[in-house]
Formats: structure tokens, sequence, C-alpha cells
């Protein structure tokens, strides 16, 4: 088994609060993996962890077998560990050509002139336009970010995310605030994104979760409560209790 992403008892402390405890994770690459559990249960401050915004109070992060727990943000990042986040990180007076034409100009360590780079360079056009088309903002991606539907702006974060080219992508509830209507998109371009990307998925739409994940761990008071299948983790008697519900 090749693992793309692992923890080993990963824990984080605030003065006498154990936020993290004890997590241990094992992703094998490729897979697609959802974290789930109530409000309060550690979901965002392990995503933090894994992507450098928090350091470790103890235990480790490997990314493809490397050690990784002690690297900055953007040192993962390069090694290929991509996330959005809960609420948009997006630049509102850009539009999403050019976003997405300034993580690609920065994945090649170009990014002070990206504007220059999508503008004279064929293949870095191509590719934002590639990125853009995969997730259907090519007809707005000259508009400014602030004026897109909330929808397609979750949908850009995601896109600028891919455009980094990432092994392993984390997905901080890519439904958030997104009217009813508009989730099915988001679905859409997540079940889509390609298949040897190791996708992690935190969402409390648990219908989004059951037609995505093919495993699922679910954390509790920062500690894992039980990991497995869709069909496991809906039958558990003890996830239900605790954030499922009985009915």
């Amino acid at each position: 088994m090749t693992l793309a992403l692992e923890t080993i008892g990963l824990k984080k402390t605030f003065g006498g609060l154990t936020a993290t405890n004890d997590v241990h994770l094992r992703l094998e690459k490729g897979a697609r993996h959802a974290l789930i559990g109530p409000n309060g249960a550690g979901k965002t401050t392990l995503i933090n962890l894994l992507t450098g915004v928090l350091a470790p109070s103890a235990g480790q992060i490997r990314l493809d077998g490397v050690e990784i727990g002690g690297m900055g943000v953007e040192a993962r990042v390069r090694r290929g560990l991509g996330r959005t986040f809960q609420i948009n990180q997006l630049f509102p007076d850009l539009t999403p050509i050019e976003t997405v034409a300034l993580a690609v100009s920065e994945r090649s360590g170009r990014g002070g002139d990206w504007w220059r780079r999508v503008g004279t360079r064929g293949a870095v056009l191509d590719e934002v336009v590639d990125v853009l088309e995969r997730f259907g903002l090519t007809e707005r991606m000259r508009e400014p970010t602030r004026t897109l539907p909330y929808g397609k702006q979750r949908l850009l974060e995601i896109a600028v995310a891919l455009a980094t080219k990432p092994r392993v992508l984390l997905l901080d509830e890519p439904a958030a605030g997104v009217p009813e209507g508009e989730r099915h998109e988001i679905l859409e371009a997540v079940e889509a994104l390609p298949k040897d990307v190791t996708v992690v998925l935190i969402e409390h739409d648990m219908d989004m979760v059951f037609r995505f994940a093919e495993r699922i761990t679910v954390l509790v008071a920062g500690a894992v409560l039980t990991e497995g299948t869709v069909a496991e983790i809906s039958d558990d008697p003890r996830v239900r209790a605790v954030y499922l519900g009985e009915g």
C-alpha cells in the first residue's frame, strides 16, 4: 500500500485544551476520503495542522512518506499539499482568469510577474483556460470575482487549489453557504477531480459525503471515534448517536 498522507499520534493543545488528540490517519494515493464530526470536533484544527497553519504539539505528518511537520505552509504547497477554506480566500477585484494565472505562476516560481506571463505565454494561458473550463467558469472568466454567484466563487477556489497541482487536496466544507440549487455543481466538480489526486473532504452535507467518499473518518472531541466505509459509518450506532441522529 502506497500512502499519500499519514499522521501518527497527531496532537494539538492550546493551554489546557486538547483540540486534536492522538489522531492516526492513513490515506492511500488516489483516495476519496471524508472527515466528519459535530461542530467543535476538531476538523478544521486538524486541517490547519496538516497544512502548517498550526504547529503540532506532538506527533508526525508524512506526505508521500516524508515528514513535513516542521515545514511552513508554502513548503507544503510546493511538496503537493493543497487546500480550500470554509470561507473564500479570493481576491474580489481579480477575474477568474487572473486568479488562476496567479496560482499557476506562483507554482512555477514566477508569481511576481504573473500578469506578464498570462498575457504573453501561450502555455500558461492554455493551462489557465483548461482549469477554468473544468469547473465551468470560462463564460465568466473575465468578470471580477466579486460579481460571481457564491457557488461559482466556491468552484473558483477549488480551481485555484487544483492549479497548484497538488498530490493531496484538502477541501474544507466546499459547499458551505452555497444555495441548495447550486450544490450539485460543487459535488460534480469534486467528483470530477483527477483520480491521481488524493482528496480529503470535510463537509456537513451528508448527501455529498456519502456520494463522494470511499472511506470516512469520524472525529469527536478531537479524537478519532471510528473509520470505515460509507456503509459501516452509516450503520454505526455510535456515529448515529453523536452525529447523524438516530432518525
